[in-house]
C-alpha cells in the first residue's frame, strides 16, 4: 500500500507515499478503542503524531482530504483564481 519510488539521498531512508485508502483504514485502526492510536502506529510502523495529524486532517476536511501534492480545496482553487483576475485588473489599470 505504500510507493517508496523516490530515490533516497545518500545515507538516508526513502519518504513513504501513502495512498489516501492507506491513511483512511490507518485512521479507522486507530479510532478503535481496543487498538488506540498508540498501538496502531507501532503495528503500521508510523509515527504516532503522523497518524494523529492524519486523523485530524481528516475530521476538518472530511472527504476533502489527502488529496494530494499540490492540488487545492475548491476553495483554495476560487481564492486562486479571484488573486489571479486582481493581478490582472491592476496591470490593466496601470497601463
Amino acid at each position: 500500500m505504500t510507493d517508496s519510488s523516490t530515490s533516497p539521498v545518500a545515507g538516508q531512508k526513502a519518504r513513504r507515499q501513502h495512498t489516501k485508502y492507506y491513511k483512511q483504514k490507518a485512521i479507522a485502526l486507530a479510532g478503535d478503542p481496543e487498538v488506540g492510536f498508540c498501538r496502531a502506529a507501532k503495528d503500521l510502523r508510523l509515527n504516532e503524531s503522523l497518524l494523529r495529524k492524519w486523523a485530524d486532517l481528516s475530521a476538518n476536511e472530511g472527504a476533502e482530504a489527502f488529496r494530494g501534492n499540490g492540488k487545492q480545496t475548491e476553495e483554495g482553487e476560487q481564492i486562486a483564481a479571484l488573486q489571479r483576475e486582481d493581478r490582472i485588473l491592476r496591470e490593466e489599470r496601470d497601463i
